[in-house]
């Protein structure tokens, strides 16, 4: 393998411009004061009249020899220190550059973590350390995300693929038989494994705004109503109220996007709040439109979310005490998928911080649309 070739940085090459620029200015400088001096000074002396020969030309010599000593002491000195002066101003400029260099190469062998001062050395420099100070930080928060998602991947595996074994293991011994519940347990197993995977596809691709959306005209109330109505008998099972107000159409409220998409946002909501909405409880839903945008609102009696978790239960698979991050079928993602599905959208998903521990609120919020012919 060939070495790379050697070049030089670019603050010998600044201090070897600046320095050339400097030499012609001062060598130009002299050879002006050299020719045109001397003729100038003769010229007055000329004209000023009464002087011998003799006089004249010694005072020509003294004039030229005084001119020559002091101009180059004058010139040598401007010189030495303009050299000093773009050697530090060099330095200042290249001294950031190669800090930003030794912290790329830091992030490069696996230390996102790296952070860069700002110098003050200008205001483009300055910039560009800031620039690579978020560029860091991104890279840090997305691997901390990737180690962070292999885990949880590995932990909902675990789970399922143990069942599996245990069960297998139990027939291949001859400790249990082939029937319908070894039958039902690996079915089971099976599809969640398969929802996972499903899951995990669908909330990669709401996350990064790849979903591909059919859009239309969707009247909200009507939305909200069918995706009540195909909630109901699961709420119906838990002894959970399910509640739509105003009661009826409500206002009329329209936005522009994809219905399957859209309802399988509410489906994760709904989903969420049975989850976590204790029997005889109630989860209610209710439509709203103020300044251009249709609000939807999912409201439960459940056991709420307390305030630093308001924006985690949206993280892929995050846990915690009171953590709302399943979507009914344990696979942790269906928040993450709703909120994907809202900004792929134009709208917004956010839970808030009520002073009512118990019972969760979600509100979507999407951008309102004109019915044709209103």
């Amino acid at each position: 393998m060939s070495r790379p070739r050697l070049t030089r940085g670019i603050g010998g090459r600044l201090f070897i411009a600046q320095t050339v620029v400097l030499s012609a200015g001062v060598l130009a400088a002299g050879l002006v004061a050299a020719l045109l001096g001397p003729q100038l000074f003769h010229a007055h002396l000329v004209q000023a009249g009464h002087l011998e020969d003799a006089t004249l030309r010694h005072i020509d010599e003294a004039y030229a020899s005084s001119s020559l000593i002091s101009l180059s002491t004058a010139l040598l000195t401007a010189l030495v220190l303009a050299v000093g002066v773009t050697w530090y101003v060099t330095k200042r400029i290249t001294r950031p550059l190669h800090a930003l260099g030794r912290a790329a190469n830091a992030v490069a062998d696996g230390q996102p973590d790296v952070q860069v001062a700002e110098t003050g050395h200008g205001a483009e420099i300055d910039a560009l350390g800031r620039a690579f100070n978020d560029m860091a930080l991104q890279i840090e928060q997305t691997e901390t995300t990737r180690r962070r998602l292999l885990t949880d991947i590995a932990h909902e595996l675990r789970t399922p693929l143990a069942t599996l074994t245990a069960r297998l293991e139990g027939l291949e011994d001859g400790v249990s038989t082939w029937d319908t519940d070894s039958l039902r347990i690996f079915r089971s197993q099976l599809d969640r494994l398969c929802r996972l995977a499903n899951d995990l596809s669908e909330v990669s691709r709401a996350e990064e705004h790849r979903l591909n959306l059919r859009l239309a005209l969707v009247d909200v109330n009507t939305l909200v109503q069918t995706t009540a109505d195909s909630a109901r008998s699961a709420f119906e099972d838990k002894d959970v109220a399910l509640l739509i107000e105003p009661p009826g159409s409500g206002h009329p409220a329209h936005v522009t996007g994809d219905p399957q998409r859209l309802g399988q946002l509410l489906e994760n909501l709904l989903s969420n709040a049975l989850r976590h909405t204790p029997p005889h409880g109630t989860v209610t839903l209710s439509v709203a439109r103020s300044n251009g945008h249709v609000a939807i609102t999912v409201r439960d009696t459940g056991e709420g979310i307390s305030a630093d978790q308001l924006e985690r239960v949206f993280e892929r698979f995050y846990r915690g005490d009171t953590a709302r991050h399943a979507d009914g079928r344990g696979s942790g993602v269906g928040l993450t998928i709703a909120r994907g599905i809202a900004e792929s959208h134009g709208g917004s998903l956010h839970a808030l911080d009520s002073a009512d521990p118990h019972g969760a609120t979600f509100i979507l919020r999407l951008p309102a649309a004109n019915r044709p012919g209103t």
